[in-house]
């Protein structure tokens, strides 16, 4: 062998070697430790046809997926507990994977055992470089649920049209505000607002079917698309008076909301609108809309 390519055969070795994922990458849960290598047979058997063989969302089945794929490889993602723009924490991804995503493609993977779940969690981190730099933010901090009142869903009516979600959500929460066609995601991929109305009959969002999965929407913000997080603009309890408008819209489902609201006539009272309502934050991220 030539002395002087030895040098070249060493580089070419190096960079080889940190191209590939790092499979001692680690998951945990409660009890429960996910191991990349483990993580990696079961995303090749579940998860390359759409994610891709990169993790960059480019698999061979997304050209015909809308909403778009995850790209796993910037580390944004929408349902988190933590603040926005940060790293979710493994239990975030824990959970996304056993509940999937409503109105997309992604299923629920319940069907796999807790380990694989953290497996394909741990091997998930493995394709951004951020899980080795960086550390999960803080989950954030929810407040308990005040009780479901008129003047509750009255207020979150109110703050609906003041913080103008009705441009993106639409005045029935259709989705079909002014704005809705326009939207895209961080990675210009047209975005659909959530429907209220539609599925009435089932609570379930994107991130969870709870009151209190709808308020940490609210307050961590759905990092990669065009809903912000709302932390630094409303207080804890205009967020819960919001929730409680919100299933409002959910005509036919059966919510102590709208048995309230139905006590009271099953109108909300009008009120003028302000001089000059909020502006709504904007935050893409760096995410696919998924």
């Amino acid at each position: 062998m030539n002395v002087a390519s030895k040098p070249l055969i060493t580089t070419l070795a190096l960079a080889s070697t940190l191209a590939l994922p790092s499979f001692a990458q680690q998951a945990h849960v409660g009890s429960l430790t996910g191991n990349a290598a483990s993580g990696k047979k079961l995303y090749r058997r579940y998860c390359i046809g759409c994610h891709g063989p990169f993790g960059d969302g480019n698999g061979e089945n997304a050209q015909w997926i809308d909403p778009k794929p995850r790209d796993f490889t910037g580390a944004t993602f929408k349902c988190r507990s933590t603040p926005t723009g940060t790293l979710p924490t493994d239990q975030d991804l824990y959970n996304s994977i056993g509940r999937g995503f409503t109105n997309s493609n992604m299923p629920h993977w319940d069907s796999l055992t807790d380990q694989n779940r953290i497996d394909l969690v741990a091997y998930i981190k493995t394709f951004s470089p951020r899980w080795q730099s960086e550390k999960p933010g803080d989950p954030i901090n929810i407040p308990p649920e005040p009780a479901v009142t008129m003047q509750s869903i009255t207020h979150g009516a109110e703050l609906f049209q003041k913080m103008e979600c009705w441009k993106c959500h639409g005045q029935q929460g259709r989705g079909d505000g002014p704005s809705a066609s326009t939207l895209t995601d961080s990675k210009d991929n047209p975005i659909r607002p959530y429907n209220f109305a539609a599925g009435a009959d089932d609570s379930r969002f994107k991130c969870g079917v709870s009151n209190k999965d709808l308020y940490r929407i609210f307050m961590t913000g759905l990092d990669g698309t065009p809903m912000p997080s709302f932390a630094d603009v409303i207080q804890p309890n205009d967020a819960w008076d919001l929730v409680h408008f919100l299933r409002t819209l959910q005509t036919s489902r059966h919510s102590k909301e709208n048995e309230v609201l139905k006590a009271a006539g099953g109108k909300i009272p009008a009120k003028a609108p302000d001089a000059a309502p909020a502006t709504q934050p904007e935050n893409k991220g760096s995410g696919s809309g998924n």
